[in-house]
């Protein structure tokens, strides 16, 4: 059995000869290896399948016109592969902060901002505020960053590489380790949370027995508590089994705001809500007659 390291910020904080580090980033070259990655598979990808269907017509009628298509096409997808790698390799070292680092230890005079090929420095003094962004779907994180922003309106924004192990800590320590470094220079660390609420199709909406069971709360329940949250519902017939038996709508819910309702509702419950002085049970909702 592994043991999670008591330190909620292992893996993302260090201290240097320097100073203090937050990395984002923590191996360089495989970052800029995904980034070349990426710019090969995407043309190709988008070339496969038209290139394929002529390549096998023109192997099955011999035509010189296909086969010179073909080949016309295979040299612009590879001048598009070289064009996109080298594009988004550049793009991706320019712009990628591998780690931010406060100098020196302890009190904090400057920030040294590390990309994949270059750096520079921000001091203490310049930045306006520092922001943690999370964004957030059906209640998970599903990224964060940390924004710095000066005081003459640039804004450096920090992202951690897929699966750093940034994704994975508490925003609360992350703020309180920013506030420690930031506190004696007066610079403000602040939190916001931008909630993802495009649910475009009906497939992605919840039943009411999803929401009944997030809630905690009967099934009967979960209409009157949507209406009076606000939360949209429709009817919706779904296509799977449609060919095996008649197609039976259901309702389903937008669940963009199902996990603060529940917030809500866990909250009432703690605070023991009462009507006509009664309290309610904690899995049913009021009665509003």
């Amino acid at each position: 059995m592994t043991l999670r390291s008591p330190d909620p910020l292992a893996g993302v904080v260090s201290t240097t000869a320097s100073g203090e580090r937050l990395v984002f980033v923590p191996r360089r070259i495989q970052e800029l290896g995904l980034a070349l990655g990426g710019g090969v598979m995407v043309p190709l990808w988008i070339a496969a399948p038209i290139l394929l269907p002529v390549l096998l017509v023109a192997a099955l009628t011999g035509s010189g016109l296909l086969w010179a298509i073909l080949w016309a096409g295979l040299g612009l997808a590879v001048v598009a592969v070289i064009a996109l790698a080298t594009a988004m390799v550049f793009v991706s070292a320019a712009t990628m902060v591998r780690w931010i680092e406060f100098r020196p230890q302890g009190d904090a005079a400057r920030v040294v901002i590390a990309r994949l090929l270059r750096s520079s420095t921000v001091s203490a003094a310049g930045l306006q505020r520092v922001v943690v962004i999370e964004r957030l779907r059906l209640g998970r994180r599903k990224s964060i960053a940390v924004v710095l922003h000066t005081r003459e309106g640039a804004a450096v924004k920090c992202e951690p590489a897929f699966r750093a192990p940034l994704c994975e800590v508490r925003t609360e320590a992350l703020i309180d380790w920013l506030t420690a470094r930031l506190g004696p220079t007066s610079v403000a660390v602040e939190h916001r949370t931008e909630v993802d609420r495009e649910f475009l199709y009906p497939d992605e909406w919840w039943t009411g027995s999803d929401l009944a069971a997030l809630w905690h709360v009967p099934v009967s329940a979960v209409d009157e508590l949507a209406t009076r949250h606000g939360v949209r519902s429709r009817r919706y017939t779904p296509r799977a089994g449609a060919m095996y038996s008649a197609p039976e709508a259901v309702t389903v819910y937008h669940p963009g705001r199902a996990h603060e309702v529940a917030g809500a509702l866990r909250a009432e419950r703690e605070t023991g809500p009462e009507t006509n002085g009664t309290p309610h049970p904690p899995d049913q909702p009021p009665d509003h007659r």
